[in-house]
């Protein structure tokens, strides 16, 4: 290919034009635990910036790049944070639960209801903006709530 069909600045491919990631529209609801790790996500998005232009990267590397975006997606998700205290004792479903049920097919699940960039299912925390979580919410032990086509009965909320 003819240099007359590059970039000047395209030295080898690993420039980036990163989009920014994505920002929910639902309120960014955190539990303790999720505001302790939107904070250190935060710390660590700072230092890899610094890391990169320490090691000289220039605007268009590709690791600045990638850690200029995670800083600002950390530092929005962090000023939007709405930290919520332990539910309440009152038997019923909250952010914040962690809900035992048991799914029309046998199977017995719990998960915990949390924020969402701090859900993992296969972790046990499920968003609380998920189908599932909206089901469950404000629901009390021996409940059924429908998810995704099927009953699932709840037996313990903690």
């Amino acid at each position: 290919m003819s240099v007359a069909f590059t970039k000047e600045n395209d030295r080898d491919g690993t420039e980036a034009n990163l989009q920014d990631r994505p920002i929910s529209p639902h309120p960014n609801l955190v539990t303790a635990e999720g505001m302790a790790a939107l904070e250190a996500a935060l710390a660590a998005a700072k230092a890899a910036v610094q890391e990169a232009r320490d090691a000289g990267e220039d605007a268009m590397g590709l690791a600045l790049a990638r850690a200029g975006r995670d800083a600002r997606y950390y530092s929005a998700r962090h000023a939007s944070a709405e930290l919520v205290g332990p539910p309440p004792a009152d038997g019923r479903v909250h952010f914040g639960s962690r809900v035992t049920f048991d799914r029309d097919d046998g199977r017995r699940q719990t998960f915990r209801i949390v924020g969402e960039d701090e859900a993992e299912p296969a972790e046990g925390t499920i968003s609380y903006v998920s189908p599932v979580a909206r089901a469950l919410m404000g629901k009390e032990v021996g409940d059924v709530a429908v998810v995704a086509g099927g009953e699932v009965e709840i037996v313990a909320i903690g």
